[in-house]
């Protein structure tokens, strides 16, 4: 299996702390967001969308993280981090698209206008998306606070592929225009999440790949 994906992208990094996690041998092959590299041909062939992640098993093509990380785990069989039972595998599921569409979909954007626009040269932050995805968070934060009150993990307290998805912009949150201080049960999983061997190992290894310049 090939990962095409973006050195230092969050969507990729969760995708290789699942292949960490489950032991695949996968390979990485790197591409250059900000030299448009997504949009070559040979890309776009794979991944009309132009986005990164893109998994390449034979002649099987499959983008989105959530349907890559659930792939992975079917292919070995792991019942770990994506259990058999229905409940747990519907309640993983249902973390994994409150993320994407609300609380990652805020914070991604927080992160891209704040962090990646500086530090690319792209110009000043779009107040509108700002304001918007403050006005996200401000809606959507405090339900995943309460659910992690004397929590460990998001479901049956052990590590599923919710977990992983719902760190994604996690390294963000002390560097984005949003104050997160009063989240203390998110800023704790977040902590947990960071110290994890396999989101860790992917961390390490995205630092480790040449960056844009």
């Amino acid at each position: 299996m090939i990962l095409h994906t973006v050195p230092g992208s969050p969507n990729g990094r969760r995708v290789e702390a699942v292949i960490s996690h489950l032991g695949l041998p996968v390979e990485l092959r790197h591409y250059d967001l900000f030299k448009g590299e997504l949009k070559l041909p040979h890309y776009l062939a794979l991944n009309g969308n132009a986005k990164a992640p893109t998994l390449q098993d034979g002649d099987f093509v499959l983008w989105e993280t959530t349907a890559i990380m659930q792939y992975l785990c079917e292919q070995v069989g792991n019942t770990d981090l994506f259990p058999r039972s229905p409940r747990l595998r519907a309640d993983i599921t249902r973390w994994q698209c409150w993320e994407g569409l609300y609380f990652n979909a805020a914070l991604g954007t927080l992160a891209f206008e704040a962090v990646a626009k500086a530090k690319h040269n792209m110009g000043p932050p779009d107040a509108a998306l700002v304001a918007q995805a403050r006005a996200t968070l401000n809606r959507f934060a405090p339900v995943l606070d309460a659910h992690m009150n004397s929590r460990k993990y998001l479901v049956d307290e052990r590590l599923t592929l919710a977990d992983y998805s719902m760190a994604t912009f996690s390294p963000y949150i002390d560097k984005v225009p949003y104050d997160f201080t009063p989240f203390r049960h998110i800023r704790s999983y977040f902590e947990r999440m960071s110290q994890s061997e396999h989101w860790a190992r992917a961390g390490r290894a995205a630092a480790a790949q040449p960056r844009a310049a």
